[in-house]
């Protein structure tokens, strides 16, 4: 068996969540692969809004194996209040959702490390979202990292003061920077202490075991490509491979092991925080597209930057991916638009520039559009692809000859409900 890998081909937010809930049946084990608590993958359904950070997307269906991987950063506190809020519906966790031993632990002192040194870049900010996800990377990285395996460890408690002596000694550099630890350390503890009643796994073993008995398996990718640490708008990205190739080191499944990549993407653009957005719409119909998409961070709350979909950026992070089929959302935030536009290419220097340059900042360029009929009538009570305005269909057809990889999914509204196959 191969496993298929979903992701967000833009600047996050594109909607991951909702397409996996929507696809879990057609798997056994969904597994979160990157990222940390920074996430925030919305589902809604039976008339419930639900908001997860590090559990997987799948874990509201019954017999489906939920799978937090190697190469998740995980907050214990923030992790034990996610399932305090799923506890009123009987999920059952201990079977269900697994922790892989090589998990990296966030730290108070990790969110305190990011925290001060947010506050010490002044206007040159990179947009992080406080969470230490950071701060806990560079520890892995550098050798120093606490694991989820560690907390079995009798010696534990010594490995973490190691840890926690070293953050505060790095915390002296930043001078007026007042925090009280102590007040952050016992839920840390407590949270500490719920993580051992769920199963902690080999989950490089667990996964390829799995595969060869038939098991078929999605990762679940969080933020998306242009944030990724390598391929994103350096430095205003995450920390961890957001892309395709994250699934490998952050599950140990081989690439040989990977089959279709699914790509999702927003009808329009978004992006939270600082950082380039060549698309960006600073204008009245950017605010329009943030009050009709109620573009607001799931994690954060901070209102996002709006723009019109950018093909350069797009065809970029589909190389990248190798993103073999398409899942549009929030087609229905554009059917207040006579007219759509469409980013085909930048003019850089006068020449045409259809390949996205190597850092977008330091460039002057001029996004170039293609205008398009928009739909202008409501698509949220649609329940087929066939029934939709010809319009949205030919919005459509037009993606997938510029994109060269055909849209299967069209979402019209955040219910799992409103969900349309192409093709």
């Amino acid at each position: 068996m191969k496993v298929d890998v979903l992701l967000g081909l833009q600047w996050g937010d594109e909607g991951k969540g909702k397409i996996v809930d929507v696809l879990t049946p057609d798997y056994d084990i969904i597994a979160r692969f990157q990222g940390g608590p920074n996430a925030g993958h919305t589902l809604e359904f039976n008339g419930i809004k639900h908001v997860l950070h590090t559990i997987p997307s799948g874990i509201f269906h019954a017999n489906v194996v939920n799978l937090v991987g190697n190469g998740v950063v995980i907050d214990p506190v923030i992790f034990k209040g996610e399932l305090d809020k799923l506890a009123p519906f009987n999920i059952d966790f201990e079977n269900r959702l697994l922790l892989s031993k090589k998990a990296h632990l966030i730290l108070p002192t990790h969110r305190l490390l990011d925290a001060a040194s947010e506050t010490a870049k002044g206007k040159n900010k990179i947009g992080s979202t406080l969470k230490g996800i950071g701060p806990t990377y560079m520890d892995k990285t550098g050798r120093n990292g606490l694991r989820v395996g560690d907390i079995f460890s009798p010696n534990f408690q010594e490995k973490y003061d190691a840890l926690v002596e070293k953050h505060v000694g790095m915390l002296k550099h930043y001078e007026g920077f007042e925090y009280d630890l102590s007040s952050l350390e016992k839920p840390w503890m407590d949270a500490i202490e719920s993580l051992k009643n769920l199963q902690a796994v080999d989950s490089e073993h667990y996964l390829n075991t799995a595969l060869l008995n038939g098991k078929r398996v999605l990762a679940e990718g969080a933020q998306g490509t242009m944030l990724d640490i390598d391929f994103g708008t350096y430095p205003f990205v995450t920390s961890s491979n957001t892309v395709t190739a994250g699934t490998c080191t952050g599950l140990g499944i081989a690439p040989t092991r990977i089959g279709k990549v699914i790509g999702i993407f927003k009808a329009y653009c978004t992006r939270v925080g600082s950082g380039p957005f060549p698309t960006e719409l600073d204008d009245e119909v950017g605010e329009e597209i943030r009050k009709e998409g109620r573009e607001f961070g799931a994690t954060t709350g901070r209102p996002r930057r709006c723009g019109w979909i950018d093909l350069v950026q797009m065809r970029y992070a589909i190389m990248i991916n190798g993103v073999t089929e398409l899942s549009m959302m929030k087609a229905d935030v554009l059917s207040i638009f006579d007219k759509i536009s469409v980013c085909t290419h930048y003019l850089v220097n006068g020449e045409k520039v259809y390949d996205f340059p190597f850092d977008v900042s330091d460039l002057d360029f001029t996004p170039v559009y293609e205008e398009l009929e928009g739909w202008n009538c409501d698509l949220t009570e649609l329940s087929d692809y066939e029934s939709a305005p010809d319009a949205l269909k030919k919005y459509v057809t037009y993606l997938e000859a510029q994109l060269n990889v055909p849209i299967n999914v069209v979402s019209v509204g955040p219910d799992r409900k409103q969900t349309l196959a192409n093709h």
